[in-house]
């Protein structure tokens, strides 16, 4: 048998796809799982998209009715306004922005510490960045509250500052050892020609490491903004003032104060935005999503 037959074998042999009745029933199932897929995926935001516009009594009563009472765009307005979803989602986009900067930072430093220049005490330094990942998140809530309250070296409490949010989210282990291991699988050779010709740890880790590693620092970024924008219990705990949390704490808050159409409304808006930019900066995303070879050949 030839290795192309091999490769192209599955479980409907090209023998039978040929049969009428199987290129039937294979359209079936195939018609049934796309229509399956559109409706868990796309049903809940396209019944969030209809709700904005509906009328509190329709949802209540009618939920999968159209607009049996009309559309009721006020909706929208009286969420933008009220709700000041154009202020949290600022403040959403500033934690974003930062979580990523910060988690970017820590994640390429400590990984080309410990990859790259490889101190004695590496092993060491990896096995506790490790060791961290065994750690309920729960747990560290007091302490790491505590800490922010009273921040050594410092006189003044760090509540209601987005470094509060920033500092501890800049620490993640599992992005460290994930570039780390990166990393490890770029050539030596280009580091040892790198140094050869007189380059110094900073010159080679911004000139030669980065410029290499664009998969990874795509992938660190998606994974630092999508935790950062749907966090809600650390954000809660140290932004009580409602003037900078972000929608992820401020719209489970204002639930039991607006109207539910409103409130529908505003999940609207909050949800169509972080949609929109994905839609606009799709190849971005799309791009890093993989870890593709650093260097061809």
């Amino acid at each position: 048998m030839k290795v192309d037959d091999l490769a192209e074998r599955s479980i409907v042999s090209a023998s039978e796809r040929r049969r009428p009745g199987t290129r039937v029933g294979m359209r079936v199932v195939h018609a049934f799982l796309f229509v399956s897929l559109v409706v868990a995926g796309l049903g809940p935001i396209l019944w969030l998209m209809k709700a904005a516009i509906t009328p509190s009594q329709d949802t209540i009563t009618t939920p999968f009715a159209l607009w049996p009472n009309g559309v009721d765009w006020e909706n929208l307005s009286a969420a933008w306004n009220d709700i000041h979803i154009d202020q949290f989602f600022l403040n959403t986009i500033m934690i974003a922005v930062g979580a990523w900067a910060t988690q970017l930072f820590i994640a390429t430093t400590a990984g080309y510490a410990l990859s790259v220049l490889r101190p004695k005490y590496a092993p060491i330094l990896n096995g506790l960045v490790l060791a961290t990942l065994f750690i309920p998140g729960i747990v560290l809530l007091v302490p790491l509250y505590l800490t922010i309250v009273r921040p050594p070296f410092l006189e003044v409490s760090l509540l209601n500052n987005y470094l509060a949010v920033w500092l501890p989210m800049a620490a993640n282990a599992f992005n460290i050892l994930l570039v780390k291991r990166f990393f490890d699988s770029l050539p030596r050779e280009v580091f040892e020609a790198a140094k050869t010709d007189g380059a110094g740890p900073f010159r080679l880790f911004w000139s030669i490491v980065l410029p290499m590693s664009k998969p990874i620092l795509g992938v660190v970024s998606v994974f630092a903004i999508i935790a950062a924008w749907k966090d809600y219990l650390w954000p809660k705990l140290v932004l009580p003032d409602p003037a900078v949390q972000p929608l992820s704490v401020r719209l489970p808050d204002v639930a039991s104060q607006t109207e539910l159409d409103v409130f529908l409304a505003a999940l609207a808006i909050a949800t169509l935005i972080p949609i929109a930019m994905f839609l606009l900066f799709q190849s971005v995303f799309l791009r890093s999503a993989g870890l593709g070879g650093a260097v061809k050949g």
